[in-house]
């Protein structure tokens, strides 16, 4: 009884657990790979920077304030986005880098 009683418990604390996703959005050419991301709380974004030169990664926004500060190709870094609502993302480096990532 005891073993039934366990093996119910543990299918429902697994059931109720939302895994993160993460998603990758690269720079390249001076741009974004994605114009537009709707991801749910909770999840990660991955910036990864794929041109020759550094970018760095910033967003005022009110659901998620960050900068990542500079750096080269071949290196990411990663922002989990908690909260719901719309990030405007930008390259402090090339103005005209923009994104929006909209989180539900």
């Amino acid at each position: 009884m005891f073993n039934r009683f366990l093996v119910i418990a543990t299918c429902l604390i697994l059931s109720s657990v939302s895994f993160a996703a993460e998603f990758e959005v690269g720079q390249k050419n001076k741009q974004f790979t994605k114009r537009s991301l709707t991801i749910k709380a909770g999840d990660v974004v991955k910036f990864t920077n794929e041109d020759p030169f550094f970018h760095n990664v910033f967003s005022l926004s009110e659901i998620k304030t960050f900068d990542l500060g500079s750096y080269p190709k071949g290196e990411f870094k990663t922002v989990t986005f908690d909260k719901k609502g719309k990030a405007e993302i930008e390259c402090a480096i090339h103005p005209n880098m923009r994104m929006t990532i909209t989180v539900e």
